[in-house]
């Protein structure tokens, strides 16, 4: 198949160019490091093996890019109003579009808008940063599910895991709300508490105070997830969330990153609207409305 990369960063740069590099055609759009890129090529710097794609496909007008059977979105999600402009180009009719970016109600705004578009989530549990030009730093896991939110032909779905499993990524088709859900048990603590705490992963739960306050933000998100209707997540699922954390590398997250480098951060979907989601269930999550609040005004200021 041959596959799109919309937001060639941290996340989008690493598993395009694992595919890239497995032997699948894989074009990539970007924007600032677009000229270092094309000169020099993109390099990946990984604990799982590092490697260096000499001459990708690379573009800064998706205009100019062929059309795809599967596109990979990776935009920060403060950037989804530019998505259906730059999908334009990139489309045929059977062509699956996998949102690879943080937050819940992402798929529904976006097929409110393309209505006839065939949509899965990308879920990505990964510890990478891209801090410099054409180079992605893979620190730890790298594992991604597809859950089908819209998509026809669950087939395509399964080709999309089966390319990543070929080119060396840990990939899985999953149940999309569960999937989305699971992914918020991590991403609204770690996300969150490190801005207003300025600091890391690691530093969070060595101290038995915030990771005890981390906990308990971890099970407003599965209370509120099983209100809307998920049934295979309880709280042994924070367990293994915090296990999985303390194991792996001390992490800057993304809106962690977006804070110190002055870039907006992604509050509504990572927060607003899963909040507006549980409330609606008769289940709000109060010390995640709290933290929603406290990164609304560091976000004024």
């Amino acid at each position: 198949m041959v596959y799109a990369v919309i937001g060639t960063g941290a996340v989008g740069g690493y598993y395009g160019a694992k595919l890239a590099h497995s032997g699948q055609e894989v074009h990539f759009l970007l924007h600032s490091d677009y000229e270092y890129v094309h000169r020099h090529g993109l390099q990946v710097r990984s604990c799982d093996g590092s490697f260096h794609l000499l001459q990708p496909h690379v573009y800064n007008d998706p205009a100019l890019m062929p059309q795809c059977d599967v596109v990979l979105v990776a935009l920060k999600s403060v950037n989804n109003g530019l998505i259906p402009s730059l999908l334009a180009p990139l489309l045929k009719p059977d062509t699956l579009v996998v949102l690879i970016q943080n937050g819940l109600g992402l798929e529904a705004d976006l097929q409110q808008q393309m209505p006839s578009l065939h949509l899965a989530a990308g879920l990505a549990f990964i510890c990478s940063a891209k801090t410099e030009p054409g180079i992605v730093n893979h620190q730890c896991y790298g594992y991604i599910n597809i859950g089908n939110y819209s998509c026809h032909e669950q087939e395509r779905v399964e080709q999309v895991v089966s390319d990543f499993r070929a080119a060396g990524v840990d990939a899985h088709s999953v149940e999309y709300h569960e999937a989305r859900w699971k992914k918020a048990v991590w991403n609204m603590p770690f996300n969150g508490m490190t801005v207003v705490l300025n600091t890391r992963t690691d530093l969070l739960l060595s101290n038995p105070y915030t990771k005890q306050l981390i906990y308990e933000q971890m099970l407003e998100v599965i209370r509120a997830a099983r209100a809307c209707g998920v049934e295979n997540i309880d709280e042994t699922f924070a367990d293994k969330m915090i296990y999985n954390t303390e194991n792996m590398t001390p992490y800057s997250p993304s809106m962690k990153l977006d804070y110190d480098f002055g870039r907006p951060m992604e509050i509504d979907y990572l927060y607003t609207r899963p909040l507006r989601m549980a409330r609606a269930a008769n289940c709000p999550m109060p010390y995640l409305e709290m933290l929603e609040a406290e990164l609304r005004f560091l976000e004024a200021n």
